[in-house]
Parts: structure tokens; C-alpha cells; sequence
């Protein structure tokens, strides 16, 4: 027996089998190869259509099935991860009546802000968990107001997740999770946020029916399993947002555990067991996928816009290309912790909301012409990096999270050994190295949902740590470090 698992990002579908039996991963593809267009028809936005996502989760399911040679009657159970926050219309046919407005389109900031105002900083934040910010609902609002023709068509709004099982089960569902993503669940009233759905002026049949994160959400349709040369019938029995989803996938799912990621940008996804807010937003805070009113378990998002792409910047404008990552990492490895003073900030890639939404652009700082060389930059490029991460860490630290072990994937920075032990031994954790990615994480999550596993922690107990990062017990030249560049970074951010 097989689980399908699916991730839908903004770049690719990615498409993962697994053995359900076994719990060990079959394969994994994706589609396309290339990058799913994005589009910017006005600055600061960005859309996609989700008919683009429908056609490469057929393509990659059928590339899947053919590279495998499993028949579709063996697999018994879907799960979806998808890109958070987007927003997708359909009306009464469940055709979707505009591209999709995703992520990182930041039309919608003045309305979410402008409703943090009016509705009242303290009843978002206990309520809501958040400001409305520029997350699902503000983006509704703005088609209300800009496109009232087409929002009077609307029959369901959906999630990028939502909209694919939708078309794979006939079905409009969402979950918990993905409402209080698009900042529409309560977390007081432990339903849909019907302030924010009064303030905008929303009619509450817009919203589909709720199901849990871990449920038979549908099963698929006769057309759909034409189009994925699937078999109709299959149960969809899990969904949720891309990072609580990965969380899932590193086994991060009780208070004091941490899911990091440091790919273009860098996310910190820690879990703690009651509601909590920032005051100043700096972070948010979401439905956990194993979420339950009586055990409670919120997922607190930290994002960094600059991370790997200033150490893609660094090789790409400095080393021309002339060196891999991996000798980079080693160039990095031969100069002292500290890179003798230099230092860099990695906050070129638009406003850090970490930062309070400020700007401050990145910054090389210190530099000596007759005493830094290629080695030293790679070296205060990975800790510029990891400072910026253990600098968000502090902020979930005063929110009441305590790391007592932190999990990431093998496909990203922490592949570095400088990267990864500057965040141990500066957050006084233990980083685990997890072999696993999104789809197949959705996958073994459908085994929840069938019934094939008892417990979350069932199927997610034969992942593999690859390898293990402790925290020194001398640590001066770390601290020495941090506290120089934190005390630079405090001067640049009065200066913009």
C-alpha cells in the first residue's frame, strides 16, 4: 500500500510516493523543471493562475506513476501541502474566476493595517493571534473593493491548497489551520473569525466547511483520476500550509521543538502549547497542524527575506561562479569564527518584518583591504546568516518558546557546518538534520487521516536524522561575535 504526498509551491509541484507499510519514500518529482511563472502586472504584485498548478500536479502525478511502475489501485490515501496565505476565487461551477493572488503580493498592506486599527490591536491580537496584516482576508477585501463585479460571482474563496483538493475531489473544504493563516479563525471562539468577517463585510457562506487537518476530506472524482491517471475513489485525507507542513515533515510537532529552513529566505517554525502574539507582529502565529482546543498546539512563524540569496549573491557577484557552495562552506572553514571583524547583514531582499518592516538593506561592514580576503567573506556571509536567525530566535524566546531542538531539512544552508553551529551554539540547542521534503511529509500525513498510522508521531517515527549538531560547552568567541554584529545591526537600524 502507497500514500500520495503533494506540495504545491509557487515554483514547482513537487509529487512524492511512499511505502505505507515500510514508511519509507519511494520517489519523489516534480513539474515543471523550470520555475511556475509569477505575475506582476503592478508592482508589489503577485499572482498565479491556479489552472498552471492543476496541470503540472497531473503531470507530475503521471511522471510519478510511470517512474515508479505502481499501479494507482495500491495507493490509498492524498495528502497536500501548499504555498500559505494565497487566495483563490470560484463561483458556482467551482471555476476559479481570476489568478490566484499568492504569498508574496503585497497589495493588500494598507487594508490589513488599516483593520488592525479599527477593529483594535488588542481584540486581533487575542482573538486573531495577528495583525489581518497582508495575509488571505485583507486580499478578499481588496477584490471586493476593486473588483465588486467579480466578487459578487464568488461562490468559495479558497486556499492554494484548498483549490487543488477541490479539484481533486469536486469538494470546497478548508481547515483550521489554513483559516487562521488567512487570519479567519478564532482563536478565542474556536471557529471562523466572524469579527473579521463583520468588518470586511464578508457573507460567512463565502468560507467552505471546515474539516480537521486529519480527516476524509473528499475522494477523487471520476474526471480527476482521467486527468492524474489515478484511480477515482482515492481519499484526500490531509492538507495544510507549506511551513506547518514541514514542521510535520521534521517531526516538529510538541512545545520546544523548531523547524527551520534557510533556502532564499529563512523561516524559524516553533511550537508552543498555548495561544501567543507578538505585539510588535515581528512574527505570527498559526493553527499547529496537531491542534486540538484541549491540547493546545500553535505554530509560531518566523521569516527572514534575506538568507541563502545573500549567500547566492556572494557567489554569484564575487566568486563568479568560479566556486560551488561546498567549496565556499570549506574557504569559510579556514578563517575564525568572528571572520577577524567583518561582518554582513543579509538584509537586502526587501523589508525583514522582524525588523519591524524596515528596510535596511544589506550591509558590509568593517572591511580591511589588507587583511580580508574571498575566505573571510564566505565566513561573515554564514554568520551574517545565522546571527539574523538567532536574532529572530530572541524574539520567540520572549514569547515564551524555550528550543530544546531544532530540526531541518538536508537541502539548504544547513548543510554548512559554520551555519549550523553558530545557531547551537548561540541558541544552546541541539540542530538535527532530517532526510525528508514537503510531499513526502503530506504523505505519511494521509496515513493519519486513512487510519493507517494511530498518531501523528506514528508516522512520522522512522525519520532519519543524517546528522547532529551539539552546542559547545565554550562558547566566547561566538558570543563575542553575535554581540558585535547585533550591536552594529542596532546602529544601522537607527540610521534608516
Amino acid at each position: 500500500m502507497y500514500l500520495l504526498g503533494y506540495d504545491i509551491g509557487s515554483s514547482s509541484i513537487k509529487a512524492a510516493l511512499v511505502d505505507a507499510q515500510r514508511q519509507e519514500t519511494v520517489a519523489v518529482v516534480q513539474s515543471p523543471q523550470t520555475e511556475l511563472p509569477i505575475l506582476a502586472h503592478r508592482p508589489g504584485w503577485a499572482e498565479q493562475d491556479p489552472e498552471r498548478w492543476w496541470e503540472h500536479v497531473c503531470l507530475a502525478t503521471r511522471k510519478l506513476l510511470a517512474q515508479t511502475n505502481i499501479s494507482a489501485a495500491d495507493i490509498k490515501g492524498i495528502g497536500i501541502a501548499y504555498q500559505m496565505h494565497g487566495l483563490v476565487v470560484v463561483d458556482k461551477n467551482l471555476v476559479a474566476l481570476r489568478p490566484a493572488i499568492i504569498w508574496c503580493d503585497s497589495r493588500a498592506v494598507a487594508i490589513g493595517n488599516q483593520a488592525f486599527a479599527d477593529l483594535g490591536e488588542e481584540t486581533c491580537l487575542t482573538h486573531l493571534l495577528n495583525s489581518p496584516g497582508n495575509f488571505t482576508a485583507a486580499k478578499l477585501k481588496w477584490v471586493k473593493d476593486h473588483e465588486p463585479d467579480l466578487y459578487a460571482r464568488i461562490h468559495r474563496i479558497l486556499l492554494p491548497g484548498d483549490y487543488l483538493a477541490m479539484r481533486l475531489t469536486g469538494e470546497a473544504l478548508t481547515t483550521p489551520s489554513g483559516l487562521s493563516e488567512g487570519i479567519l479563525w478564532d482563536f478565542q471562539a474556536a471557529g471562523p473569525a466572524q469579527l473579521v468577517l463583520d468588518h470586511f463585510g464578508f457573507a460567512p457562506e463565502l468560507l467552505p466547511t471546515v474539516q480537521p487537518t486529519f480527516s476524509h476530506q473528499g475522494q477523487l472524482t471520476p474526471q480527476a483520476a482521467l486527468a492524474t491517471g489515478l484511480r477515482s475513489g482515492i481519499p484526500v485525507t490531509y492538507r495544510a500550509g507549506d511551513q506547518p507542513n514541514n514542521a510535520l515533515a521534521l517531526n516538529v510537532l510538541n512545545p520546544g521543538e523548531v523547524a527551520a529552513t534557510g533556502g532564499t529566505s529563512g523561516v524559524v517554525y516553533g511550537v508552543v502549547d498555548r495561544p501567543v502574539y507578538d505585539r510588535q507582529s515581528r512574527v505570527n502565529s498559526f493553527v499547529h497542524v496537531n491542534h486540538t482546543p484541549a491540547q493546545p498546539r500553535i505554530g509560531v512563524l518566523l521569516c527572514i527575506n534575506g538568507a541563502g540569496s545573500q549567500y547566492r549573491w556572494v557567489r554569484q557577484q564575487l566568486a563568479r561562479k568560479s566556486l560551488s557552495y561546498q567549496e565556499m562552506n570549506q574557504l569559510a572553514d579556514t578563517v575564525a569564527v568572528g571572520a577577524d571583524g567583518l561582518r554582513l547583514f543579509p538584509f537586502g531582499n526587501g523589508a525583514e518584518r522582524m525588523l519591524g518592516n524596515r528596510d535596511p538593506g544589506a550591509w558590509l561592514s568593517n572591511l580591511q583591504f589588507n587583511r580580508h580576503t574571498h575566505a573571510h567573506v564566505c565566513r561573515a556571509a554564514l554568520e551574517g546568516i545565522a546571527f539574523s536567525f538567532v536574532y529572530g530566535i530572541r524574539i520567540l524566546e520572549d514569547m515564551g518558546l524555550r528550543v530544546s531542538v531544532m530540526r531541518v531539512g538536508n537541502d539548504n544552508l544547513f548543510r554548512a557546518r559554520i551555519f549550523a553551529a553558530t545557531i547551537a551554539n548561540l541558541v544552546g540547542c541541539t540542530i538535527e538534520v532530517v532526510e525528508t521534503t514537503g510531499a513526502v511529509g503530506a504523505a505519511r500525513a494521509a496515513g493519519v487521516g486513512t487510519g493507517m498510522y494511530n498518531s501523528v508521531a506514528e508516522a512520522m517515527s522512522t525519520t532519519k536524522v543524517l546528522r547532529t549538531y551539539t552546542p559547545q560547552t565554550a562558547t566566547d568567541d561566538y558570543t563575542a561575535a553575535w554581540a558585535a554584529w547585533e550591536a552594529e545591526l542596532n546602529r544601522i537600524l537607527k540610521t534608516t
